[in-house]
């Protein structure tokens, strides 16, 4: 039996919601004086699929109108082409979608399937908190204006950034002690 000789690479994967409902959250107010902002119930959305890589700040980002197996099976073959020179190991959680038993993962990636009801062992929800900071408190009119407000956000995302914010000690002592081998 051969080993494959390619490196082995770990990716954290999530997919998050952005629309135009109003996220709200702190504002700086005189004591005992009610926050006061421009909010709005639209529930017009787009999904935004990720993968980021805590050791190098690598990331990979793909925007759907939904989220559902077909979508997951677009993004799994993309990202499989983005990283053909590797093994992805790739955490998700347990959305139906990531399970289906119509999709076909690449050969070039792993899914590892989080513990259910979990989100905080995933490292890229930290910067989907990242990214929703600062659209706090916007009111979009459209989706359009809500993509041309996060494009510059996601543009810049450096490696470093993703780095900082998904990188969490025991899992880069964790892919150190793996690379020693």
């Amino acid at each position: 039996m051969l080993q494959d000789e390619r490196p082995l690479r770990y990716f954290a994967q999530d997919e998050s919601r952005f629309g135009l409902k109003t996220l709200m959250g702190r504002l700086i107010t005189a004591c005992g004086v009610k926050p006061i902002g421009q909010w709005q119930w639209l529930f017009k959305a787009f999904w935004l699929y990720g993968a980021v890589e805590p050791a190098t700040g690598s990331s990979f980002f793909l925007q759907f109108s939904h989220v559902d197996t077909k979508c997951y099976q677009a993004f799994l073959n993309q990202f499989s082409q983005a990283y053909p020179d590797s093994i992805n190991l790739l955490q998700v959680d347990r959305g139906r979608f990531h399970t289906g038993k119509k999709l076909v993962v690449p050969d070039n990636v792993i899914l590892l399937l989080q513990p259910p009801y979990s989100p905080e062992i995933n490292p890229i929800e930290r910067l989907w908190e990242h990214l929703k900071k600062d659209l706090k408190w916007s009111s979009f009119k459209t989706l359009e204006q809500l993509q041309a407000k996060l494009d510059p956000l996601l543009n810049a995302l450096t490696p470093e950034i993703v780095a900082s914010l998904t990188g969490y000690p025991f899992i880069l002592e964790a892919l150190s002690a793996l690379n020693s081998f």
